[in-house]
């Protein structure tokens, strides 16, 4: 028997931009070009222009020749960069759009989360819109009924249940679609990044979610680029690149393959066109750069000395308490820590508009020796807004010290820690009497 739930032969898909669109037509406009239509055509031709869609199209392969099986139960993580079409490919087994070319083969019904309310018709209710989710997963209404209190407590949106969604902030929108899709029983359940606009109680809360319908013996693809949550919740991953699997495998070899490719130190990054930065039309992002306390850009960081991690940008709207951000992995794709700037001056300050440089220094001895990769992002907490946010900005090293001094001490072993940092350390005879030892031999 095939225990397959899912199989993908030769999967491509083509976007053609740059066309004109044609704007909506009334049913008069149709009639009237109907009768006008062939008038206005010959025209054209005499006067020896091109036709309206005669612009030439840019080709696009979102994805090209993806063939891969996922068994029944199995928890796969999809990983590659920004516009490797992950997202493209899960459209595709969510049967919201089409391959060009190729074909998906899914066995059991589809739940899936790819955008904020995916599923939800904004005038119905919340109520409504779970009945109506599970409906459309083929369930009976008393088997929704008995997941209807799980759903809404996991949401948290007891209080609004029976108000309209489209009143719902994102942050209600996302806890309820992401407890309709988790606990519909769906047997194939697919995720987008999606979960990284949630709050961290709530990342933590989905996450332990989706182990659950795991240990079910559910199907699960998970696309993030958080790598400690792809090693921790998926046994396989599938590194996408350009539109094509570059990698196969267990996921925590696929993803220290992804971390180390085309990894060079990298410390800094720069938007010279503010248009084409990272941002929205709050804020932009100009610059990422890891420097030393002389202010130079450093590549290498001895792990003693306080390295400094600066972000420029500018602020094109005012009125927001923006908040800089940055997350430190490790090149294993361990989460190191996370850090939130907390300058006392601009703490619950809306910045004016201008060109602002935040840095934060990590002081010496305490990270451990290797790569360190951050994630820069700029947040609003209250209501929380993603305004940037760029994994990977910035790569530098970081290189022990071999004098003894650093928190390594004299042992010269391999140490794996994500963190080293340099404690103090005393320690205190509980004997009557205290041996004397020469220390020199």
């Amino acid at each position: 028997m095939n225990d397959n739930a899912i199989i993908v032969d030769g999967i491509s898909k083509l976007y053609r931009i740059g066309r004109k669109k044609r704007a909506y037509q009334t049913l008069r406009d149709t009639i009237a070009d109907t009768f006008t239509g062939p008038f206005r055509r010959a025209a054209s031709l005499l006067r020896g222009q091109a036709a309206v869609d005669a612009e030439p199209d840019e080709i696009i392969w979102a994805l090209k020749d993806v063939s891969f099986e996922i068994r029944k139960g199995e928890v796969v993580g999809f990983i590659g960069s920004n516009g490797a079409g992950k997202s493209t490919l899960l459209k595709i087994l969510s049967r919201i759009t089409d391959p060009t070319e190729g074909l998906a083969e899914i066995r059991g019904r589809v739940g899936s989360l790819l955008e904020v309310g995916t599923g939800f018709h904004p005038e119905l209710t919340g109520r409504e819109n779970i009945y109506l989710n599970g409906a459309i997963l083929g369930m009976k209404r008393a088997e929704i009924n008995r997941k209807f209190d799980e759903i809404v407590a996991f949401s948290e949106v007891e209080r609004f249940v029976d108000t309209p969604v489209k009143h719902y902030s994102s942050g209600m929108y996302l806890r309820l679609a992401f407890a309709v899709a988790a606990h519909l029983e769906p047997e194939i359940l697919i995720v987008d990044e999606v979960l990284a606009v949630g709050d961290a109680s709530f990342q933590k809360k989905c996450q332990e979610k989706m182990s659950a319908v795991a240990k079910e013996g559910r199907t699960v693809l998970f696309v993030s680029h958080n790598m400690y949550a792809i090693k921790r919740l998926c046994e396989r991953a599938i590194l996408l690149t350009e539109g094509r699997v570059l990698l196969d495998g267990p996921a925590q070899h696929v993803v220290s393959a992804y971390l180390s490719a085309g990894r060079d130190t990298t410390a800094q990054k720069i938007w010279p066109d503010i248009s084409k930065a990272p941002g929205n039309e709050v804020v932009r992002l100009l610059s990422v750069k890891v420097k030393t306390e002389d202010d130079m850009v450093a590549e290498v960081v001895d792990i003693r000395k306080p390295v400094g991690v600066e972000m420029e940008y500018e602020v094109l709207q005012a009125g927001y308490v923006l908040v800089p951000y940055y997350t430190f992995l490790n090149d294993e794709g361990v989460f190191c820590f996370e850090v939130l700037d907390s300058d006392p001056e601009w703490r619950q300050c809306p910045r004016p508009v201008g060109r602002y440089a935040t840095t934060a220094w990590i002081p010496g001895n305490l990270l451990s020796e290797g790569k360190m990769i951050v994630y820069a992002a700029i947040i609003t907490v209250e209501p929380r807004i993603l305004h940037v946010n760029v994994p990977d900005v910035v790569v530098f090293d970081v290189v022990d010290s071999c004098e003894g001094d650093s928190a390594r001490g004299n042992y010269m072993g391999i140490m794996t820690s994500a963190v080293r940092p340099l404690l103090k350390w005393s320690t205190a005879s509980r004997q009557n009497r205290l041996k004397q030892y020469d220390c020199s031999l």
